[in-house]
């Protein structure tokens, strides 16, 4: 049973980690979206946070 329940808690807390690192990519794109519309005010916000994703911009800068 005790088994069972840290594998549970382990569960949990790697779901934590997974919706701490989507908002933390959401807040960069957030961030950084001004100045990508300036550019190309034709940009959505989603087509925006993709493209962040797709490149692994948001990786390497919660890394640095």
């Amino acid at each position: 049973m005790k088994l069972k329940m840290r594998e549970l808690a382990n569960k949990r807390r790697s779901g934590n980690e997974d919706v701490r690192k989507e908002i933390a990519c959401f807040l960069r794109a957030l961030h950084s979206y001004p100045e990508r519309f300036a550019q190309n005010p034709r940009l959505s916000f989603e087509q925006h946070r993709s493209a962040l994703i797709r490149s692994g911009k948001t990786e390497h800068r919660r890394r640095a």
